[in-house]
Parts: structure tokens; C-alpha cells; sequence
């Protein structure tokens, strides 16, 4: 079983009820997960939208600053 990457609980899911970019949430913290591979089971973080037009502006910055 894999345990989700935010609270290390167990993620109780079966290998065949699930299918690689299939998202579901961790039943214990509620953190949007995203089935990496079915063989062995994985799963990994989802990341917000937000958080990666955040992450994409200070790079941006970074660029900026580095140029002048």
C-alpha cells in the first residue's frame, strides 16, 4: 500500500481499481494525490495550479534580477 507523501498515512487503494493520472485524495490530511504508477503502486503530490504560476513569477524574477 502506498502512504501519502504530506501525513504518511496508508492510502488504502487497490492496484486494480486505479489508473496512472488518476487523482484521489489521502483519507486522513485530504491532500489531492496523483497515481504515478500502478505496478508497484506509487503515489505523489499534486501540485495547485497557484502554487506553480507562483513558483513560474519568481523564476521570472530570478531571470530579471540576473540580467540587469
Amino acid at each position: 500500500m502506498p502512504h501519502c507523501p504530506e501525513c504518511d498515512a496508508t492510502v488504502d487503494i487497490e492496484q486494480d481499481e486505479v489508473e496512472e493520472g488518476q487523482i484521489l485524495g489521502c483519507p486522513e490530511c485530504g491532500v489531492d494525490l496523483e497515481i504515478i504508477s500502478t505496478n508497484p503502486l506509487e503515489v505523489e503530490l499534486v501540485e495547485e495550479e497557484e502554487e506553480l504560476d507562483e513558483e513560474e513569477a519568481d523564476d521570472e524574477e530570478e531571470e530579471d534580477d540576473e540580467e540587469e
